[in-house]
């Protein structure tokens, strides 16, 4: 089958719905993009600030004169959202989405199409900001970050290139990958921090000297903290929607977490340096992944690699 892209409707003009339409707009790479959002005012804001070419009032409508729909919702409306839009889809009518969650999508789909249409493409762009509404629209918020696209054995390989090549065309690194594995790295590599970072505002939020905790915080507490000021629903629908590979996360990080209130309660030297020196390590690794270098990941530090307890650390 044959796509065109002349026509886009992205449904759902937060940031990254606003983001995708707006770069669209910019670098003129269709004809005509079109906006909806239960918030009408978002949509005619995004209008006045040429986010989008046309403001949709026939939700219907617009998706069957529409090439390709990005659907660009809480993931825990995506069912309720492709039900609506299913009557009125083409067959040669592109679909993706841009959930931080896949499986669940995935099954609401299932259950939505008898038939899982075969221009169905889930995909998730790796980017955000701590704003959020059309108004926090940034047409170069996917430069240089990665998209995961999820397909399925029923896509077509055609339209899985097509979306891909759209999202190159906004300066993303394009990657596919299994949806279910794609909810264990998430979960994992951004869902569990967002977590830990929610929690550990609250937790001192609820602090008597809570001011002075806040007022001298260094650097490190901003911006690891900086990720709490995401939006509160679209994490209580992420947590919802990745319930289980979230659970594993958290018992790992407990574990471990509670291994190093251990060694800091029994005074274990050893053990704080080895936690601390192979953390070192795989941030060192991690960051080298980033930028593309080569680097040989060295062995596990061993105990003629940590200092005797007591003994001072050239690193401090």
């Amino acid at each position: 089958m044959k796509y065109t892209l002349n026509k886009v409707l992205v449904i759902g003009l937060g940031l990254i719905g606003g983001s995708f339409a707006k770069a669209l707009k910019i670098r003129h790479l269709v004809d005509e993009v079109s906006g909806y959002d239960l918030n009408s005012a978002e949509c005619e804001l995004g209008l006045q600030l040429g986010v989008i070419d046309k403001q949709v009032t026939s939700l219907l409508d617009a998706v069957a004169e529409a090439d390709l729909v990005m659907l660009a919702v809480p993931v825990k409306a995506m069912e309720q959202l492709l039900g609506a839009i299913a009557p009125a889809l083409r067959p040669d009518t592109l679909v993706t989405d841009a959930g931080s969650t896949k499986m669940n999508i995935i099954e609401a789909a299932q259950r939505v199409f008898p038939t899982m249409p075969a221009t169905f493409v889930p995909g998730h762009p790796i980017a955000g900001a701590e704003k959020s509404g059309v108004m926090a629209a940034n047409a170069d918020l996917f430069e240089r970050h990665k998209v995961i696209l999820t397909p399925l054995p029923e896509t077509d390989p055609l339209a899985v290139s097509v979306v891909a090549e759209l999202w190159q065309s906004l300066g993303a690194e394009v990657l596919q990958m299994e949806p279910q594995r794609h909810d264990e790295v998430l979960a994992a590599t951004s869902h569990l921090p967002h977590l830990l970072a929610f929690s550990l505002v609250d937790t001192l939020a609820h602090e008597e000297e809570n001011k002075d905790i806040f007022r001298y915080a260094a650097g490190g507490f901003r911006d690891f903290t900086r990720i709490a000021a995401s939006d509160p629903v679209m994490w209580h629908d992420i947590c919802q929607a990745n319930r289980e590979a979230l659970l594993n996360q958290i018992d790992q990080f407990t574990t471990g977490l509670s291994r190093l209130r251990q060694a800091i309660d029994t005074d274990d030297s050893q053990t704080l340096l080895g936690i601390f020196t192979r953390a070192r390590i795989a941030r060192e690794y991690f960051s080298t992944l980033l930028t593309g270098t080569a680097y040989e990941l060295p062995s596990a530090p061993t105990s003629a690699d940590i200092p005797a307890k007591g003994a001072e650390n050239p690193g401090e």
